[in-house]
């Protein structure tokens, strides 16, 4: 019984296979069919007028003028790299800037120095929105530009285009940029007062820097103004950053005064990994400093971001070797340092040299940081707590002066036709300037902050630690 059933069941499937067979051979022969007919049946003879359409070649005109408005102003890999570049300089200043002189001071003053940099960062990232951008990339005379233009970033928006200096970029790509500039300036100066001066003091100062310092001399190098009218080559910050904070760290440290101990018993860092670990936080970051001031990802990019890695190879060397030479063990701090020579060394000239001048230019700046480090600080008489001078202040100084004589063509360069001596003395002039207005008016604003609030904590303040007696913590629980 259940042989016949299934048997039966059988059937009937091969029944409707068969049938399903039958049915798409005829829906086929039918379709074939159709199209043959369709294949041969004549054309009309009735003439139809019919309207050409627009060609590939030609589009209409409303057709070409909407799509060239809903073309971006900008080439998206251009902004790419220069979205990249904000992010590497951040990188540079938190937590670059903050390990490296962190790890050179003493225990007691490390949150102190960390505190100092963010808040300090922090406080010209808003100041140089509030008037900052406004008052070194606007129309004004050759030291300032107008404080109101552009002031907290009036007649910008979310999808303006072309507003800047940079016609390429977003608005407000270019001024997120150039506001990390600003901030790592002036953080750079709190590494010479380290360890002994009052918090409020270090605000107040960095403030009246910003705007009396940094502004005018970002305005006279890259805004229009006198030493980039003059023809000084300054690819990324030689003048405006580094001289500039340098002078600056200078100047601090004489007026806040030496810290007690100094010169009598051994002010070791009290923890060289993180020195090392800042030092070489910066490298990375500063190839957005370096080859993002080049705006675009473009050859000249590419130039100096070579080049950033040559120069600071070379300056770890020549500063290892002189180490090696004369106290016969090369450091870890040393060759950290010397890394940092380098890439302050070849910022002015980044854009400009080939990568046998950047090598050049490594190479020495590596070797005189050394001595400003050692033998200049020590005719100064100055208790730079991070060497701020002796490497920005003097490595800026030689990268300034080298990029006149390794930017001329004949020796790898890219300026065809450039007079050495000429360009040469032109550096001198925009490093004697700078060296000069920074003074001035660090000088001025120190007196008015010490009026106002005074600069140094006091004697037992300094030996219990700032970390305890400024901001109420400890780095490290006994």
């Amino acid at each position: 019984m259940k042989t016949s059933l299934f048997t039966g069941w059988q059937a009937r499937f091969h029944a409707v296979c068969l049938l399903m067979l039958f049915s798409a051979l005829a829906v086929g022969a039918f379709s074939g069919t159709a199209h043959a007919q369709a294949q041969v049946s004549p054309a009309p003879s009735e003439t139809v007028a019919v309207e050409p359409l627009p060609t590939a070649e030609a589009p209409a005109p409303a057709a070409a003028a909407a799509e060239a408005e809903a073309a971006p102003a900008y080439d998206r890999g251009d902004v790419a790299w220069m979205l990249t570049s904000t992010l590497l300089v951040l990188l540079m200043v938190v937590p670059g800037l903050a390990l490296f002189y962190g790890g050179l001071v003493r225990s007691k003053n490390v949150l102190s120095v960390l505190s100092q940099i963010l808040v300090v960062f922090s406080l010209v990232l808003m100041l140089w929105v509030a008037y900052g951008y406004s008052a070194v990339f606007s129309e004004g005379n050759q030291f300032f530009g107008s404080f109101t233009q552009f002031a907290f970033l009036k007649g910008f928006a979310p999808d303006s285009v072309g507003n800047t200096p940079i016609k390429g970029l977003p608005d407000y790509l270019f001024v997120a940029f150039q506001s990390t500039f600003a901030g790592i300036t002036t953080a750079l100066i709190v590494g010479a007062f380290a360890e002994r001066i009052k918090f409020k003091a270090v605000l107040l100062f960095s403030a009246l820097w910003f705007t009396l310092s940094y502004i005018p001399m970002a305005h006279i190098v890259w805004g229009g103004g006198y030493l980039g009218a003059m023809g000084a080559i300054d690819f990324a910050g030689g003048t405006v950053v580094h001289i500039n904070a340098g002078v600056a760290g200078l100047v601090a440290a004489y007026f806040v005064g030496k810290r007690i101990g100094y010169g009598q018993t051994a002010l070791k860092p009290h923890n060289v990994p993180f020195t090392y670990i800042g030092a070489m936080l910066l490298w990375v970051g500063w190839f957005g400093f370096n080859a993002g001031s080049a705006a675009a990802a473009d050859t000249v990019a590419s130039l100096a971001f070579i080049n950033t890695i040559l120069a600071t190879a070379a300056a770890v060397l020549g500063w290892t070797l002189v180490e090696a030479v004369s106290k016969g063990k090369p450091s870890a701090l040393g060759a950290a340092s010397g890394a940092v020579a380098g890439l302050v060394g070849i910022t002015p000239a980044c854009g400009t040299v080939g990568p046998l001048g950047a090598i050049v230019i490594g190479l020495v700046t590596g070797v005189v940081c050394v001595w400003g480090v050692t033998g200049l600080k020590r005719l100064l008489k100055v208790d730079d707590t991070a060497d701020v001078f002796g490497v920005h202040g003097v490595g800026g100084i030689v990268g300034a002066l080298l990029t006149g004589v390794f930017s001329a063509q004949s020796l790898g360069g890219t300026k065809a036709d450039l007079d050495i001596g000429h360009q040469v003395w032109v550096q001198l002039v925009s490093v004697g300037f700078t060296i000069v207005w920074c003074a001035v008016v660090t000088v001025a604003i120190l007196l008015v902050v010490r009026l106002v609030f005074g600069l140094r904590v006091t004697e037992e303040a300094e030996r219990t630690g700032l970390d305890v007696t400024s901001h109420g913590e400890s780095a490290y629980e006994v």
